[in-house]
């Protein structure tokens, strides 16, 4: 990581939930915390915990030099509302394939 920059990954230690819609789309007492310098807190909650059949899998992709290329899904009223990374940085492999979304609830 470049200096100055930083990224800690540790459990949340609390219940978090996805609603969207008034619709459920996670619950997790398992997600991790992402903490990264200039950014908001992120929870990233495993696969298990997700309602992937309510996602569909989108064409877009971004590229974070810290964190790698990260994969997106969508629902029909919110368009690359949930991301991962199949494939992350060395330095954060814990977040693999754990899925972070935009509006997170944590208890």
């Amino acid at each position: 990581m470049t200096t100055g920059h930083r990224i800690t990954i540790e459990r949340s230690g609390g219940h978090v939930r996805v609603v969207h819609g008034g619709q459920v789309l996670a619950e997790s007492d398992r997600s991790l915390v992402l903490r990264e310098t200039g950014c908001p807190e992120r929870y990233y909650i495993p696969p298990g915990d997700v309602r992937m059949e309510l996602l569909a899998p989108s064409d877009a992709r971004t590229y974070c030099p810290f964190k790698g290329t990260a994969s997106y899904w969508s629902l029909p009223d919110a368009t690359d509302l949930v991301w991962a990374y199949p494939d992350p940085k060395p330095d954060v492999a814990e977040i693999k394939d754990h899925l972070c979304f935009y509006e997170v609830e944590v208890f």
